[in-house]
C-alpha cells in the first residue's frame, strides 16, 4: 500500500465525481494525455477537465480546439503562483472549480484536472483529487525514472509518455520501464503513445478499474508527498532517510529517522 493514506478504511460509495489529477514537469504530454483520455471514454463517460497555468488558459485552449469534450465542460485556472502551490497547499481554486463543473454538468464521472507544469516534487492533495497520475516523457531522458520523487514514487499511476519518441532520442524503454516499476514497489506502470492502441487501451482499462474502486467505496485517496526517501552523500557513503514530517532542510543523522545504507 502506498505511504500516508489519509485514511485507514475504504470510503462509503461515491456520490461525487471521481477527482483525477494528472501531474508531471513541463513539456511531458499532460494535455496530450487528457485529449487521450478524454478521446477513450467520452463515449461511454460524462467527463469534465480543469487546467491549471499560471498565468493563462493555454492549455484549456488547446483541449477545447482537439475537439474531445464539448467546449463547456474544459475550464481554466490561473493560479497566478508556483503550480505546485494550487494543487496541494490552497487547492481552493480548484476545489470550486471542480465543484462548478460537477454542479454544471451533473451527473459527471470523472472530472480530471492537470497542474500546471512543475517538477519531480509536485502532487496533488488527497483534499484535492481521490486519484493521480504521474506522467514522465522519454525526451526527458531515460534516466529520470531513477531519480525518484514522490509522484514517480508513489502516485497511483506512473505514465512514461511519448515512447514513439524512443528512437530518435536514444532511449530504451524497457530499461526505463523497468527502473520506474523499481522506484515504484510494483505500483501501476504505463508505457504510453497516444499512436499505440494497446498503451491506450492499458489506460482506459487502468481509469475504469480506479472509477468502479472508488465507486464501490474501495478506493482510498492517497498522498504521495512531501519527499520519497532518498539519499544524503557523505563520508560513510549516504544515509537513507526521509522528510515525512515536511521538514526538507538537511540535518544530522539523529534529528531523522535513519537507516544505514
Amino acid at each position: 500500500m502506498p505511504d500516508n493514506p489519509t485514511s485507514p478504511t475504504a470510503h462509503s460509495p461515491a456520490t461525487r465525481p471521481l477527482r483525477l489529477g494528472v501531474a508531471g514537469p513541463v513539456g511531458v504530454g499532460k494535455s496530450s494525455l487528457i485529449a487521450t483520455v478524454c478521446r477513450a471514454l467520452s463515449a461511454e463517460l460524462e467527463i469534465g477537465v480543469i487546467t491549471n497555468d499560471i498565468y493563462t488558459d493555454e492549455d484549456a485552449r488547446f483541449l477545447r480546439s482537439a475537439g474531445v469534450l464539448q467546449p463547456e465542460r474544459i475550464r481554466a485556472v490561473e493560479t497566478g503562483a508556483c503550480p505546485h502551490t494550487a494543487i496541494r497547499d490552497d487547492v481552493t481554486a480548484n476545489l470550486l472549480a471542480a465543484e462548478d463543473l460537477a454542479a454544471d454538468f451533473a451527473p459527471l464521472d470523472v472530472v480530471v484536472i492537470e497542474s500546471g507544469g512543475d517538477n519531480l516534487t509536485a502532487t496533488f492533495s488527497p483534499a484535492l483529487v481521490d486519484a493521480q497520475i504521474f506522467v514522465l516523457d522519454v525526451a526527458g531522458g531515460g534516466d529520470v525514472a531513477r531519480k525518484g520523487g514522490p509522484g514517480i514514487g508513489r502516485a497511483d499511476l506512473l505514465v512514461v509518455n511519448k515512447t514513439d519518441l524512443a528512437p530518435h532520442v536514444g532511449v530504451d524503454v524497457e530499461r526505463m520501464v523497468a527502473d520506474a516499476s523499481a522506484a515504484r514497489d510494483g505500483r501501476a506502470v504505463i508505457a504510453l503513445s497516444r499512436t499505440d492502441e494497446d498503451s491506450v487501451a492499458a489506460l482506459r482499462s487502468w481509469l475504469l478499474d480506479v472509477l468502479a474502486s472508488y465507486r464501490s467505496g474501495a478506493h482510498v485517496a492517497q498522498d504521495p508527498g512531501p519527499m520519497a526517501p532518498h539519499v544524503h552523500a557523505d563520508e560513510d557513503g549516504g544515509v537513507l532517510h526521509s522528510h515525512a514530517d515536511g521538514d526538507h532542510a538537511h540535518s544530522h543523522a539523529d534529528d531523522h529517522d535513519v537507516v544505514a545504507r
